[in-house]
């Protein structure tokens, strides 16, 4: 059982309206990575990423992320919908950000346009932004959900939410 919906405001998406089989759209929004004094991503042509109780994921192009500072981490997750996951490290000087990125190389079908690129664990990073909105992360250490203020929970992630 899950908590009831946030009722959104003008401007803004409830989690709870967002479909399972989750979905992906391209985005506009200008999305901003920050990692120990580098600007990491930097894009305006991402795939958000949309699933019931999760604020939303956004998966960035390869050619908008500095490959220097991405280092390669063995991690492997799976994923029911979009498949198996490989990770990056992200190295900045002598600061490293564990698996604080990952892609899919050969997602599953009806996800294949994310196919390599780059998603961002906000809590890993120093910053992340939306068109300028300096951005939550999504509870627990597992999702990597983005929270800005147009989207409403409750979240999946945090204690308690296992069972959502």
């Amino acid at each position: 059982m899950h908590p009831e919906r946030i009722k959104p405001g003008p401007g803004q998406e409830s989690v709870w309206d967002y479909p399972r089989p989750p979905v992906i759209e391209p985005v506009s929004h200008r999305l901003l990575v920050i990692f120990g004094g580098e600007v990491i991503a930097d894009t305006r042509k991402a795939y958000k990423y949309m699933e019931t109780s999760h604020p939303p994921t956004y998966y960035f192009p390869p050619s908008d992320v500095k490959a220097a500072f991405l280092v390669p981490n063995p991690k492997v997750t799976i994923c029911e919908y979009k498949g198996g996951a490989r990770y990056y490290d992200v190295r900045v000087g002598d600061r490293v950000a564990e698996a604080a990125v990952w892609y899919y190389p050969t997602p599953k079908p009806g996800f294949e346009p994310i196919a390599d690129y780059l998603a961002f664990y906000p809590q890993k990073m120093d910053e992340c932004a939306v068109d300028g909105e300096k951005v939550d992360s999504q509870g627990g250490s597992f999702y990597g959900g983005w929270v800005t203020s147009n989207v409403v929970g409750p979240f999946k992630g945090g204690p308690g939410t296992t069972g959502w």
